[in-house]
């Protein structure tokens, strides 16, 4: 049962973070295991507010802080609270002693009222589908990445015996129901999950609007529309480019990742994945390790107009490390991390590939290029 699988990483950071605030909000996609995470906490008293009788618990907000006063406390989907900004502000300024982990809407999350309501009071930790320290919680007996990135990452996807297909196409149609139509009111069903098709079909590929909107049956003003719902719910994440030499570099288009392997695995098709598969899956498997241990956005890729490419590029120390993704770090070509280097000089260089278990270095043209693994390439960068 996926209950009782402590996921070790994310309860660590749950901990460090009420030792800074005593108020955390902890957001993600539906079914990423808020709910399950919540309860495997400690120590805690978890209200979940889908519940008719557990929302009238918080009618006054005042008398519950009261009763629960210094204990570790989890409401779950809050957002369905009539102001749920009220509970999580009186207790920042009023009960500092008593722990709040907080799950809701993305749209709660990403709103200029929340935000502005808990400005410095609350710490955020974005939740992703499993990790690599996730899939060592996860396996008991053997360390699967194969299984991971065809059944993707949402917990009970993960854990089922076969590939969940079915559960991909419900899982949509849930995202539908109950993110979309309650919180945007959107209108065309299937323009937008034409759209969602498409962005999982074609991800980590280029964005355009205007190649969208034919086959959505959208104008380009919707389609960028879409893709701002997609990435403020979590289900598309926009890699923007690193440039500053705007004449010979791509300066403005993004990139688009859809959030998890299993779907893009799904709506690409792939039945058995093939090495170039893997090496594709491997990409989106490091974004989502790099987005989970730095709780950061801000990483970029860069490309310039003659073809050459970095897979990701990160600030660390005012400088840009280049970060290359490979399923086997023989397959590594460094001539796009050369020519990225003949612009920007300073800063390291890495390749993360699967079958690293032992970092080495190499030289070329006098660019010194760090092999790592996964989990070595975030300490580096941590």
């Amino acid at each position: 049962m996926v209950n009782i699988i402590k996921r070790s990483f994310w309860i660590k950071k749950i901990d460090n973070a009420w030792k800074e605030k005593n108020i955390i909000w902890l957001h993600g996609v539906r079914r990423v295991g808020k709910t399950f995470l919540c309860r495997s906490l400690k120590n805690v008293e978890y209200f979940d507010c889908e519940l008719p009788r557990t929302r009238r618990i918080f009618d006054d907000p005042e008398e519950f802080l009261d009763k629960y006063n210094q204990k570790r406390i989890a409401i779950d989907e809050i957002h369905r609270l009539a102001n749920p900004t009220e509970i999580l502000k009186i207790a920042a300024d009023y009960h500092k002693e008593t722990k709040i982990i907080a799950t809701g809407s993305s749209t709660l999350g990403s709103s200029k009222k929340f935000k502005d309501s808990l400005t410095q009071r609350k710490k955020d930790i974005w939740l992703l589908p499993l990790n690599w320290q996730d899939l060592l919680d996860f396996n008991d007996k053997q360390f699967n990445i194969v299984s991971r990135l065809e059944k993707g990452g949402l917990p009970l996807f993960f854990l089922s015996e076969r590939t969940p297909s079915r559960e991909f196409q419900e899982w949509l149609d849930d995202f539908w129901a109950k993110d979309i139509i309650q919180l945007f009111r959107l209108e065309k069903h299937y323009s937008f999950q034409k759209f969602i098709e498409l962005i999982l079909t074609q991800s980590g590929g280029i964005f355009e609007a205007n190649k969208f909107s034919r086959p959505c049956e959208a104008s380009r003003t919707t389609i960028n529309n879409y893709l701002k719902i997609l990435e403020a719910t979590g289900v598309a994440y926009v890699v923007r480019p690193f440039s500053s030499y705007k004449p010979t570099e791509i300066v403005a288009a993004p990139k688009v990742y859809g959030f998890d392997t299993g779907f893009i695995s799904y709506f690409k098709g792939f039945s058995e994945l093939r090495i170039e598969d893997l090496g594709f899956l491997w990409e989106h498997f490091v974004l989502n390790e790099l987005y989970s241990r730095l709780q950061t956005k801000k990483i970029h890729y860069w490309r310039n107009k003659a073809g050459h490419e970095v897979d990701f590029v990160i600030i660390r120390n005012n400088y840009p490390f280049a970060i290359e993704t490979k399923w086997r770090g023989e397959n590594f070509n460094p001539g796009n991390i050369i020519s990225f280097r003949h612009r920007y000089p300073e800063g390291k260089n890495f390749v993360v590939a699967h079958n690293i278990d032992r970092e080495f270095n190499r030289n070329y043209r006098g660019i010194k290029v760090e092999f790592v693994s996964l989990p070595g390439l975030v300490n580096k960068l941590e």
